[in-house]
């Protein structure tokens, strides 16, 4: 049966370009303007897999996706690293000095703004999804607009390149997580990394006792992300990604976070893409 897959994001997204690698066998790919759109699609079995942005190497990490998984019960049961490469571009037969407006998605317009502070007469205007924006002026034919998107999203809608990896750093990645309702079915020895959260105690060196455990059971911390816990003021959840080389340094890592923490989850237990 055709996988069915939801992501932000139309043909020619960066969303998109993951969900035509990620996966070994075809998919049937099923585009949604918001990460809500998508969770929903999830929740209602319209869709069996997901795929997520969850941070980037230059704006960081993208808060809301951790609180939908969180928040749903989702699990994540892959990565995938895509190195992302911003485009301007617009209708043929223009130049950048004719661009009044360029519009594209928050994070494009915040990992590119180095570029157009030479360009002080174009006005950066925020929207959905950069593949959209793309779309929308060439079906629409507007002039004197450009999109911030990939090569891809240009040649689908026959758009002119005005620049090429206008990133203020060219070495520009976003990890993206593939997130399913139930968990990983992965043979535990190709599982190498893991995503849980905790809450902690508020008293002096809970968090370092915490650390010192994942050292101790050489558990490899790769990412720490603190979010506020609503309903509690001045309480923070830690989002933590750790890797492994043994499933038994992590098994034993997490029995023992588990008795320390005040809550302890799993979001996910899979294989690590950058090995």
């Amino acid at each position: 049966m055709t996988k069915k897959v939801a992501i932000q994001g139309i043909e020619g997204s960066f969303h998109h370009i993951v969900s035509q690698t990620y996966f070994e066998e075809a998919v049937v790919v099923q585009p949604y303007l918001s990460f809500s759109e998508v969770v929903e699609s999830l929740m209602s079995n319209n869709s069996d897999v997901a795929i997520m942005a969850l941070e980037n190497s230059i704006a960081g990490s993208i808060i809301p996706n951790y609180a939908h998984i969180n928040d749903q019960d989702l699990h994540i049961t892959g990565e995938y690293f895509l190195e992302i490469q911003h485009n301007l571009m617009a209708l043929k037969g223009q130049s950048v000095q004719d661009i009044k407006e360029v519009f594209s998605h928050p994070m494009a317009l915040l990992q590119c703004k180095e570029f157009f502070k030479q360009y002080p007469h174009i006005k950066l205007i925020e929207d959905t999804d950069t593949a959209e924006v793309a779309k929308r002026i060439s079906e629409n034919q507007l002039q004197g607009v450009a999109a911030i998107a990939s090569v891809q999203a240009a040649q689908l809608f026959d758009l002119e390149i005005f620049a090429k990896s206008i990133q203020t750093i060219k070495h520009n990645e976003t990890r993206f997580v593939v997130v399913e309702r139930t968990p990983s079915t992965h043979n535990k020895a190709i599982i190498n990394k893991a995503s849980v959260k905790f809450l902690l105690d508020h008293k002096r060196g809970s968090l370092a006792a915490m650390l010192n455990v994942m050292s101790d059971c050489n558990l490899n911390l790769t990412k720490i992300q603190s979010l506020p816990k609503i309903d509690t003021p001045w309480k923070y959840a830690f989002f933590v990604d750790i890797t492994f080389e043994k499933f038994s340094d992590y098994e034993k890592g997490k029995a023992i976070m588990k008795l320390m923490a005040e809550e302890f989850k799993i979001l996910g237990e899979y294989k690590n893409a950058k090995k």
